[in-house]
């Protein structure tokens, strides 16, 4: 066959050439080269080019990532040149040539975190734990910062299960503030239980003194020294906060411990070449009681909760480094908005969802009342599963800020509604205001009732931060239909009254016949006419006192909760003349005219009366 390039190879005569092309080529395909080998150390974290923040290595987190077992994790840390990688490899009985990667020059050998990638399989609590050994870059080396060596301490700090604090000869002021950060994660964290939630269980803290000489003080007793407070009598700053330090690691001494370790041999340069029979004896046998001590102390990481597997150990670790690079330096504050986050956004979810249930628009004193009460459940929820204790209080703030945000559309949303119902309300009694006006008979009872209705029905269903400046669009239009109704009203009803009178006359003389009826029209035609004629004007007669008596008797009449007659006229005065016409028709057929009003019913000159000449 013929591959780019122009090499040709002969599948007969070179099959192994050809498989190991086929090979290569399958995996720069796939773009990635699996690990076979995790009998090794790897890198997980490194730092960065600046040397001041740190990153992942993927070659390492594939090696977690396969376990499906809890995870636990030792990790050393302490001076760099003090002997961690060595210490690694004695604890899993690895020579330097195969474990950890032990330096004899004075520069650092191990850069950010390594992980030895076959863990060490321990039965705990009945439960099948995969135990990883963490090494670290050590501290106070040349050309690192203090933030950088804060953030390698801080990440060790909260992965590990048992935190391994490797420090030569004796315990020093600086070694002590070196634990500023672990006391604060004790503070915002351990013991932090709420609910179901667990930010995550503390690691155990082990000071490992390793030293030349036996005699003096315990190693127990060096802590407890470490943990009393300093006299500080020229009110120095740098002491107070090492003894703030001292006092919190006071409060965690039942979740620490203390040991010492004796110097392997004295020829330390030739540690790597020497077998444990070489070794200083009572080393051997202590280092014996340090891989138990570990064993016995030694839990699953617990994060929320739960044990983490290889792939929710590695996210875990993501979730952290992303938090110790966030600032210029590592703090727990950091650590506490990560774990807060998820709290956080439930707890808005709930206030959400109790404002989401609202029937829109509401009075603004009821909004608040809910928001208030929804607000004062969510920081309820959120101060029983929070993490953290001084800065949680910036997760508090941004929660706050977060339900005044959703409460301001929510206002908004109310503000929306509220005028649409208002408007859809004004609209409404607008138009009722204009079909009072064009009364086919005015009536002012029958104004003032729908005035009334309208003006109820607008009170008790406008709602909402609108209701105020409707009242105000209301009062103004109620006002200026009353006043243009009034007005025309007493034009309106003399002009019917004088209407009615005539159609009364020809009612009273030529339909009903009844000379009373004819007569009282005659009579208040003849007012209404003359009246007017004599006072110049129609509106002196709406000051008179029979006016007043004449509209009385007109509204009772034309309206009342029972009858209205501007709806029934037309029909009532349809049947009225249909039964006129038919008590007419029917009553002269059968009694001939002798059923007619005696005004009108004369025999004396009827039809039959005898003839004359």
């Amino acid at each position: 066959m013929i591959l780019n390039g122009g090499l040709c190879i002969s599948v007969m005569e070179s099959p192994g050439w050809f498989l190991l092309v086929l090979a290569f080529l399958g995996l720069f395909a796939t773009g990635s080269f699996s690990i076979e080998n995790f009998h090794q150390a790897f890198p997980i974290v490194e730092p960065d080019p600046g040397h001041t923040k740190l990153r992942l290595s993927t070659e390492g987190l594939e090696a977690i990532e396969r376990i499906t077992n809890p995870i636990a994790a030792v990790a050393v840390i302490g001076p760099y040149r003090s002997g961690k990688s060595f210490l690694l490899n004695q604890l899993l009985s690895l020579s330097c040539y195969e474990g950890f990667g032990v330096g004899h020059m004075r520069d650092t050998k191990t850069k950010g975190i390594w992980v030895w990638g076959t863990p060490v399989d321990l039965d705990i609590d009945g439960v099948k734990t995969s135990v990883f050994y963490l090494d670290t870059e050590g501290f106070e080396s040349v050309g690192k910062s203090n933030v950088y060596d804060d953030r390698i301490f801080a990440l060790a700090t909260v992965l590990s299960s048992v935190l391994i604090y490797n420090l030569p000869e004796t315990i020093r002021e600086a070694d002590i503030a070196r634990l500023s950060f672990a006391v604060e994660l004790a503070e915002e964290f351990y013991g932090r239980v709420k609910g179901q939630d667990v930010a995550f269980e503390p690691s155990k803290l082990l000071w490992l003194i390793q030293r030349d000489f036996l005699q003096g003080k315990s190693v127990q007793e060096m802590v407890n020294e470490a943990y009393r407070r300093v006299p500080n009598t020229d009110g120095d700053k740098n002491i107070d906060m090492v003894n703030q330090i001292r006092d919190s690691l006071a409060i965690m001494g039942d979740n620490s411990t203390a040991f010492s370790l004796p110097q392997p041999h004295l020829k330390r340069t030739k540690l790597c070449d020497m077998k444990d029979v070489e070794l200083d004896p009572l080393y051997v046998q202590k280092r014996e009681q340090l891989k138990e001590l570990v064993a016995s102390i030694i839990h699953p990481k617990i994060v929320r909760g739960k044990s983490l597997n290889g792939k929710e150990f590695v996210s875990f670790l993501e979730q952290i480094l992303e938090a110790l690079n966030k600032g210029e330096i590592p703090s727990t504050g950091s650590l506490v908005e990560v774990f807060n986050k998820g709290i956080l956004e439930r707890c808005l979810k709930l206030y959400n969802e109790r404002m989401e249930k609202l029937g829109f628009p509401l009075p603004e004193e009821s909004l608040k009342e809910v928001h208030n009460s929804s607000r004062g459940l969510a920081m309820q929820a959120f101060d029983e599963q929070h993490f953290g204790r001084r800065h949680a209080e910036k997760s508090v703030m941004q929660l706050d800020e977060e339900i005044q945000k959703v409460y301001k559309n929510v206002i908004l949303k109310n503000e929306y509604y509220s005028s649409k119902l208002c408007e859809e309300l004004y609209t409404r009694c607008e138009d009722i205001m204009e079909e009072l006006q064009v009364l086919r008979l005015p009536s002012m009872a029958k104004f003032n009732a729908g005035f009334q209705q309208c003006n109820q029905s607008f009170e008790d269903e406008c709602v909402g931060p609108s209701k105020a400046n409707y009242e105000q669009r209301m009062m103004k239009m109620m006002g200026k239909s009353r006043s243009l109704f009034i007005k025309e009203y007493n034009h309106r009803l003399f002009n019917w009254l004088v209407a009615f009178s005539l159609v009364m006359v020809v009612i009273g003389r030529f339909v009903i016949k009844f000379f009373l009826i004819e007569i009282g029209a005659w009579l208040l035609f003849i007012f209404l006419e003359t009246y007017t004629r004599m006072f110049w004007s129609a509106e002196s007669l709406y000051y008179n006192p029979v006016w007043h008596v004449i509209v009385a008797t007109w509204e009772t009449l034309v309206y009342s909760p029972i009858l209205d007659l501007d709806r029934w006229a037309i029909p009532l005065g349809i049947m009225l003349s249909f039964l006129v016409l038919y008590w007419r028709c029917c009553r002269k057929r059968k009694h001939g005219s002798r059923w007619l009003l005696p005004l009108y019913s004369n025999n004396k000159n009827g039809p039959n009366r005898p003839r004359t000449d």
